[in-house]
């Protein structure tokens, strides 16, 4: 509520009566209290109250060398004198808003030119915005000059990722840089993929596949490792960007390691070892360690679906009528010796 100077009267308490005082006023060109009175029937006290708020609102006005004569004034008029002050305050503030906002808008360069450096120093980062995350894969990709190692668990990646790997892949290789990717077995028998691997190795690629891998690990010129972000619930997956270098070589040994134990993928193989004994001699040593469909299915990177035919065919083969029977009879064939891996057929 506004409220006149030297008045305690506001805009709410322009009531029917003030209303008609009014108008009896413009009418006369002047507000005379004694007419105001006899027209309206209004006692004394109240006409005085009448005056405090045409008064308050700005409605009447002293006339310039008589402040004791009260004329009206058009109600523009009157809100342009009751609201210019607050309007000038309003507009006063809006414009040191913008100011500041504008000076501290000019930092967002110096901001993130720090983050830049600082991120190359620090050791440890953990990323959750997936636009970052792919933002920073990219600039590292087009960025790497020497040697980029990843490991790709779940068997057979999206075909729409494929493309962008195929586009990624090769514009590094055509800069020198060697790729060493390591997938699942299962990944073999996806026709996408092995479309991928035969243009990626035909320009230097080097793919190898295992039956079990550890978690995406990606290693660019054994500087800077990204690793998936331990994650909770629904929470969106995100990244954690390793630099210390004691960190990075472990890494880049556990990489040499699984790339030993790894089988060269040939794409005009003949052999495919998702579909070979390699496979069901992983699928039976998982399930002697009791796990179930759905985490061997998960560790050996293929469906629910196709690791139950795959144990079924395993039972069947073994002679057996459970799984611990399975185990049983593997055992016995010396299939868990860690020697040569017999035929099941």
């Amino acid at each position: 509520m506004f409220t006149g100077e030297g008045s305690d009267s506001g805009f709410a308490e322009l009531d029917d009566i003030s209303a008609a005082a009014y108008g009896l006023a413009v009418e006369r060109g002047r507000f005379v209290p004694d007419q105001i009175a006899q027209q309206l029937s209004l006692m004394p006290e109240e006409v005085v109250r009448v005056e405090q708020v045409l008064t308050g609102v700005r409605l009447l006005q002293s006339m310039p060398g008589n402040t004791n004569e009260l004329t009206p004034v058009t109600p523009d008029v009157a809100a342009a004198s009751l609201v210019g002050p607050a309007e000038r305050h309003i507009r006063d503030l809006q414009q040191a808003v913008t100011d500041v906002r504008a000076k501290l808008l000019s930092l967002t360069p110096l901001y993130f030119e720090g983050r830049r450096l600082r991120n190359r120093l620090e050791a440890f980062d953990v990323i959750t915005d997936v636009s970052r995350i792919q933002a920073m894969l990219d600039h590292l990709s087009q960025n790497c000059k020497s040697e980029l190692l990843t490991v790709q668990p779940g068997g057979a990646r999206p075909a729409d990722l494929l493309a962008q790997a195929r586009d990624s892949a090769l514009s590094t290789l055509s800069r020198g840089v060697r790729i060493r990717t390591i997938y699942q077995h299962t990944a073999r028998n996806d026709l996408p993929t092995r479309s991928y691997v035969r243009e990626v190795s035909e320009q230097g690629a080097e793919i190898r596949t295992a039956d079990e891998v550890i978690d995406r690990l990606i290693i660019y010129d054994r500087e800077v490792v990204f690793l998936p972000e331990r994650t909770h619930g629904n929470s969106a997956p995100g990244a954690a960007i390793v630099r210390e270098p004691t960190l990075v070589a472990f890494l880049c040994s556990v990489f040499e390691y699984l790339w030993d134990g790894a089988s060269p993928y040939v794409v005009d193989s003949q052999r495919s070892p998702a579909s070979s004994d390699e496979l069901k001699w992983s699928i039976i040593r998982l399930m002697t360690k009791g796990y179930k469909d759905e985490m061997v299915a998960r560790r050996l990177g293929m469906s629910v679906r196709t690791c139950r035919r795959h144990i079924a065919e395993i039972t069947e083969e073994l002679e057996a009528t459970s799984r611990f029977q399975a185990g049983y009879n593997a055992a016995r064939q010396e299939m868990l010796s860690g020697g040569s891996v017999p035929s099941l057929s």
